[in-house]
């Protein structure tokens, strides 16, 4: 079989070819670059659901479905920043994964270091709230991720007695296990708040319950108990 060369080829069926050839690539020119569409993120399943599904491995599956939560935001072609997320369902998942798995504290870390940091006071509170609820059901283990709600609540919401409340409950509820920074959060807090009295007779009661046993730490809080002294002595020369 031989091929026909290009010159025996009608000179009007090569017109056509070559105008049919400009304007497929024209119109391809004017189409938009391919998008990648983000993919909305699931209700959680149902407790039960989630039983059922272990087959007999809840742990296994918690750890499987906190990495596929960690990683939803990286979806093909696409990065979702966080505040985009549906922070109601986000929470539901995390709470399914610990449902799974309640020895694991990696949906707290999620929650308060993760997830908490988005500027949205609204999302933040949502997950600083999680993690109060959380803390409650196991405190001794839980208290530095409340410590950090703490913080958060602090610094970013600056919702003082919100990161009070906070601290009270790690103070109250996590006994001797949380360190002593965490257990003295209240007494800085009460300071920021202008309530100097009250945070120089909970300091006061620090020092004399002599539970302090770091020569360094005693003489900053010592020096801060003094400070207290001073400025309460100032207010009420002023008055």
């Amino acid at each position: 079989m031989t091929e026909r060369s290009l010159q025996a080829v009608p000179r009007t069926v090569l017109i056509i070819g070559i105008l049919l050839l400009a304007l497929q690539i024209g119109l391809r020119a004017m189409q938009p670059p391919p998008t990648a569409r983000a993919e909305n993120l699931p209700p959680p399943p149902t407790p039960t659901a989630a039983r059922l599904a272990s087959l007999g491995e809840p742990i296994t599956l918690a750890g499987l479905m906190a990495l596929r939560l960690q990683a939803f935001d990286n979806q093909p072609g696409i990065s979702i920043p966080f505040a985009a997320l549906d922070y109601a369902k986000l929470t539901g998942w995390l709470e399914r994964i610990l449902d799974l798995d309640q020895r694991s504290n990696y949906p707290l870390l999620m929650a308060s270091h993760l997830y908490a940091q988005v500027p949205d006071p609204a999302r933040q509170r949502l997950m600083l709230d999680f993690t109060y609820q959380q803390f409650l059901r196991d405190p001794e283990r839980r208290w530095r991720y409340l410590a950090h709600a703490a913080l958060i609540a602090k610094h970013r919401l600056h919702d003082l007695p919100l990161a009070l409340r906070f601290a009270r409950a790690i103070q109250d509820k996590a006994g001797n296990t949380a360190q002593h920074w965490a257990s003295q959060m209240p007494i800085f807090i009460l300071e920021d708040l202008g309530e100097l009295e009250a945070a120089k007779i909970e300091l006061g009661a620090l020092l004399a319950s002599n539970s302090i046993s770091d020569p360094q730490e005693k003489r900053f809080l010592t020096q801060r108990y003094a400070e207290l002294e001073a400025r309460l002595m100032k207010t009420r020369q002023g008055r």
